[in-house]
């Protein structure tokens, strides 16, 4: 999950887009809101089943909050911080000056997603496990290696699974999708607005899918695209766009003192595929896409990140990959244990399925190969216990126009998704960052006007 200070806002909003006929409309709001136990909103529970196939089975608890609004409500936001299992609750208290404007009008509604518990602040029900953190594996070299990953992730899957199988089994952004459901109705709301930041946009993707009548708004901020019926298209998709980021770096080198740069970095990871480049840190050294994955991380952060990423590579083509340590926190590019990911994104099945694609990564983006794509984030999921449950597939038919937001790539992604949705728009920021909402006022009141008034701002709107 991602650290409270680079979490990503999803808000998922759920106004009335008027009033309902006797036919169809809803049943009154079923929630008793109390004080939530950290203070500061009024809480409600949600009972929702673990398997969602199973209707009558097994219930579990979902903790929804509410910032009431300080007007005339019209209606409900509600709000769901990425991640995936960001605790919306504890989040929605920390930030909630963002919804300022938001709460003229409308309440803002979270939730703690189910099975991320105590551990990431959640007050929904959650998996009993001890939640790590763990290295983004290295490309298996053979079939042996490829066993080998197997057994070691299904190792990590397992700890956690046989705590509580149906649950761990039911984590996908279907599953969250789902819930979301079950929380529209119990506020006795008619469609649902959303606005979806980083992983959250995967949720609000799902909902798409499996609730298209009853979508009245949808923002997309920031997010990756999991709309798509051509996931080895998308792959490439990403990696152009990683590799476009290293490319905005090696420019600016050009005008700033570091033209040798993009060469020594081609020779760096060249070198580092064979024989992983050391440290002055004990035990540690940086394969090529260790070093990828540390340098997109740099690239992506624009001009102040620069003159840093161009001495690392400096050094580490001498012979010393220090700079690229990180100063605190993993050693390595890493991961939440991904149960939710795991649902989510197609896996390769065999090492030759891997190889197969990672080569024609490689090949479209020669600077970034396949670091920061799903492809190296699924390495994680070789082997996993549980099947892909919520595989990529495209936006229907029938929804309303949605609005996507997004800084340096993130927008070309978000786009990819509402590209299939007549009338949608994204707002473009030129810069670094990730996500919109929270940083960027022009977004802001773009979003907070659409959520309201379910009115897009113009096309090519630039932030």
């Amino acid at each position: 999950m991602l650290k409270p200070l680079t979490l990503t806002l999803a808000l998922l909003t759920t106004a009335l887009a008027g009033p309902a006929s006797a036919a169809t409309a809803d049943p009154p709001s079923s929630l008793t809101w109390k004080p939530c136990p950290q203070g500061g909103m009024e809480c409600a529970d949600v009972p929702v089943p673990v398997d969602w196939r199973k209707p009558d089975g097994r219930k579990i608890t979902l903790k929804v909050g509410r910032l009431k609004a300080t007007g005339a409500s019209k209606g409900q936001v509600l709000v769901a911080y990425g991640g995936p299992g960001a605790p919306g609750i504890a989040m929605t208290q920390q930030l909630s000056g963002w919804w300022t404007k938001l709460r003229r009008t409308m309440d803002v509604i979270t939730w703690d997603a189910r099975g991320y518990g105590e551990q990431f602040q959640g007050l929904s029900t959650g998996l009993p496990c001890t939640w790590t953190r763990i290295p983004i594996a290295g490309v298996p070299r053979d079939d042996a290696d490829f066993g080998r990953l197997s057994d070691t992730n299904r190792g990590y899957a397992e700890a956690c699974r046989l705590k509580d199988p149906e649950l761990f089994a039911n984590m996908s952004s279907a599953d969250h999708a789902r819930d979301m459901e079950a929380i529209r109705k119990a506020l006795g709301a008619d469609k649902l607005n959303y606005y979806g930041a980083s992983y959250a946009g995967f949720f609000g993707q799902a909902y798409a899918r499996l609730h298209p009548g009853r979508v009245r708004t949808m923002v997309l901020d920031g997010t990756l695209n999991h709309s798509t019926a051509d996931w080895s298209r998308e792959l490439e998709a990403t990696a152009r766009s990683h590799e476009q980021s290293m490319r905005r770096f090696f420019t600016w080198c050009a005008a700033n003192g570091c033209k040798d740069v993009p060469a020594l970095w081609r020779r760096l990871i060249a070198r580092a595929d064979r024989t992983p480049i050391p440290t002055s840190t004990a035990n540690v050294a940086y394969r090529a896409i260790d070093l990828q994955s540390f340098a997109l991380g740099l690239a992506r952060q624009g001009a102040p990140a620069w003159p840093r990423l161009a001495e690392a590579i400096r050094k580490a083509a001498e012979g010393d990959a220090s700079g690229f340590v990180p100063a605190r926190g993993a050693r390595y590019p890493d991961q939440a244990t991904p149960v939710t990911e795991c649902t989510d994104w197609p896996r390769p099945a065999t090492r030759k399925e891997l190889t197969t694609t990672l080569a024609r990564l490689r090949k479209i983006a020669p600077s970034t190969g396949a670091a920061n794509t799903s492809l190296s984030a699924t390495l994680n999921c070789i082997g996993w216990p549980v099947p892909v449950t919520n595989p990529p597939a495209a936006l229907p038919k029938g929804l309303p126009p949605l609005l996507g937001a997004g800084a340096w790539n993130e927008s070309d992604s978000t786009e990819r998704v509402l590209s299939q949705v007549p009338g949608s728009v994204v707002i473009r920021h030129d810069g670094p960052g990730h996500t919109l909402y929270g940083s960027n006022t022009c977004a802001r009141d773009h979003i907070d006007t659409y959520l309201t008034t379910a009115a897009l701002p113009p096309k090519n709107t630039k932030c």
